[in-house]
């Protein structure tokens, strides 16, 4: 008989992008690709972002009381992985780098330029 363990993480991984970034999927369909979009929401555990207009699927609902059912479209995640941060500067996909301000408060800042990103 199993034992129902909880497996505790060992620590949250920190992510380099946040919520309102704006970012370009590197990977998957080519309409999404090239254009800058805006990140609508961050998911650490799962290393996963929702981004508007980028990877819509379509959900079937069963129709309640309160609503029709039918087929709505809307936004799923995609992971962190296929995205890069565009560097403030140049408007090109750049990797993101944390470095110590002078107050001593870690801020992210642009690979390729050294821009720091807001």
């Amino acid at each position: 008989m199993k034992k129902n363990i909880i497996q505790q993480k060992r620590f949250s991984p920190k992510l380099k992008v946040k919520k309102g970034d704006k970012v370009v999927v590197i990977s998957g369909s080519s309409k999404d690709r090239t254009k800058i979009h805006e990140i609508m929401e961050v998911f650490p555990e799962k290393q996963r972002v929702l981004i508007d207009q980028v990877n819509i699927v379509k959900k079937h609902t069963k129709a309640t009381q309160e609503n029709a059912g039918g087929i709505i479209e809307k936004p799923a995640s995609i992971h962190i992985s296929n995205i890069m941060v565009v560097d403030p500067q140049t408007n090109k996909p750049t990797r993101v780098g944390r470095r110590p301000d002078s107050e001593g408060n870690m801020e992210r800042y642009a690979k390729k330029s050294g821009q720091t990103i807001k």
